[in-house]
């Protein structure tokens, strides 16, 4: 009775995500069937709405329609054309965001015009081009996306969040997100991120969706209050990375009706998106009809995070509430199901794992742990290397990182684990962009102990000018886990938690050789 019950909860929310599926698999198949290349679904746009509004530009508030965007896009292509570039040529860009990034970047999915005349349409599972991974834990991979690829996260994202051709979206994001590539309608373009002037924007563009990733949503929150933070005709923020911990004070203070999260690499076929507004969650697995959309969550080792196999061999899937790792099933011949991996064949195969779902299988590895609710609802928790186990408990960054940051009025905050020789584990270490060290570390360990459970609370502190970030606003850790708390290769201020006297003390050279010799008790 109580399943049925839970079912009866998110059953409506299940049958919108099977039509959605159903809908982009059958328009997918079409496209292939009939052999259409991005670049030729666009030229239909512009055939259906060549005098709609495509783009907005910073500054001068300049518009361009579908057909000057074609069209210039297509001087470009014959440009190119007629300096030898052909079929297979890679063309790489470096450049702000601007209106000549665009017009280049159009070129790359526009030349198909000269493409269909030269070598044919034989392109939809052609690479269109590669979109390379942030690169917070190593260096950044060049991930393959084709044609079917392309239409299918777009239309993903149009039809699971409701969009309509009438929406305008907000764009801050650089041009080499693949966020930005998807929604094909009037479009907002910033040259960069301004949390200043992000309302601003929205209320002079009548933006009606805005994208977000990483931690752009703290940085507004981050802002004075301003008269016109709601006075704007925003109804949905769609993006990724919005922590729980602010999820609905962002959602109340900039009137935001709708948070569209969602979950998802470039590369990956088991994205996830919150359809029905649900706070902290970053999508859902379908209860009653989950062969669909065949993805799950399946336990991994806690200490090395490698898949747990039953007698059988198969993963073990995850129970509500455990934690897991985030995997898909591959079917290479289904435009859904397919993984098209990175143009580095070994970073590919490291992302395959065999007998996941059933014996003899191919799934993809997400590197993600999530955990699921009874309702199906997906919760992100943490990167699968950047959890870590002390005093014998499962660390999530992501959480502690969230608690952090809202406890130090919105600073930028990156946890990891560190090895202390003797301990068992790792220890917690939190980097702090406050370089003139203005946060009350008194304060700070009385709001922890209300806050965080003793193993989550960081045993070092970093303080720092600022926290390195990639271009899309994602920490990145592998340097400064690398540093570790070593004085002598820090010229940051450090501290550590002294838990006879309950406080942070300052960390130098003697005390390092105490820890490291286990005359310390952490």
């Amino acid at each position: 009775m109580e399943l049925s019950a839970d079912i009866c909860q998110t059953v409506g929310r299940d049958l919108h995500a099977a039509y959605v599926l159903l809908r982009v698999k059958l328009n997918v198949k079409r496209h292939l069937r009939e052999k259409n290349t991005i670049p030729k679904i666009f030229a239909e746009t512009v055939q259906r709405h060549g005098d709609k509004t495509a783009l907005i530009f910073e500054g001068t508030g300049e518009k361009w329609t579908f057909r000057q965007l074609d069209e210039y896009s297509n001087r470009v292509a014959n440009l190119l054309l007629q300096r030898g570039f052909k079929e297979g040529d890679v063309v790489a860009l470096f450049m702000e965001n601007a209106r000549s990034m665009l017009e280049a970047l159009v070129h790359c999915v526009t030349i198909s015009n000269a493409k269909a005349v030269v070598f044919g349409s034989e392109l939809t599972e052609d690479r269109l081009f590669y979109i390379y991974t942030s690169g917070t834990t190593g260096m950044p991979k060049a991930a393959i996306v084709v044609h079917s690829r392309y239409y299918r996260m777009a239309a993903l994202v149009y039809y699971g969040f409701r969009m309509s051709s009438d929406d305008v979206l907000y764009d801050c994001l650089p041009l080499y997100h693949s966020a930005v590539h998807y929604p094909w309608n009037d479009c907002g373009d910033q040259r960069k991120f301004s949390a200043s002037r992000f309302w601003d924007d929205c209320a002079k563009y009548n933006c009606t969706i805005v994208q977000y990733i990483g931690e752009i949503c703290r940085y507004l929150l981050n802002q004075p209050v301003r008269d016109t933070e709601q006075k704007h005709c925003v109804r949905m923020a769609l993006g990724n990375g919005l922590r729980q911990s602010i999820w609905e004070e962002f959602m109340n203070r900039f009137n935001i009706p709708q948070i569209a999260e969602f979950y998802g690499a470039t590369e990956c076929n088991c994205s996830l998106g919150n359809f029905d507004n649900k706070v902290g969650a970053c999508g859902f697995n379908s209860q009653i009809l989950p062969f669909i959309y065949p993805i799950r969550l399946v336990r991994v080792d806690e200490e090395t995070m490698e898949l747990i196999r039953g007698p059988d061999g198969v993963c073990i899937p995850c129970k509500p509430g455990e934690p897991g790792q985030l995997v898909g099933k591959i079917i290479q011949n289904d435009p859904l199901r397919r993984f098209d991996g990175y143009v580095n064949q070994s970073a590919t195969s490291k992302k395959v794992a065999h007998s996941v779902f059933k014996k003899g299988d191919s799934a993809y590895l997400s590197g993600d742990v999530l955990i699921m609710d009874k309702y199906g609802h997906m919760y992100f928790k943490d990167r699968t290397g950047d959890t870590f186990r002390w005093k014998g408990e499962n660390v999530s960054t992501t959480e502690v990182e969230g608690t952090l940051s809202r406890l130090l009025d919105m600073k930028d905050v990156v946890v990891y684990g560190v090895e202390v020789p003797g301990a068992e584990g790792k220890a917690g270490m939190a980097a702090i962009a406050d370089p003139s060290l203005s946060s009350d570390l008194d304060k700070l360990v009385k709001d922890m102990e209300k806050a965080l459970p003793p193993y989550a609370r960081p045993v070092f502190l970093r303080f720092l000018p600022e926290v390195n970030k990639t271009g899309t606003f994602k920490f990145q850790k592998t340097e400064l886990r690398r540093e570790g708390f070593d004085p002598t290769a820090v010229s940051d201020r450090l501290f550590f938690l002294d838990s006879s006297r309950g406080r942070y003390v300052p960390l130098d050279e003697a005390m390092h050789r105490s820890i490291i010799a286990g005359k310390v008790k952490l």
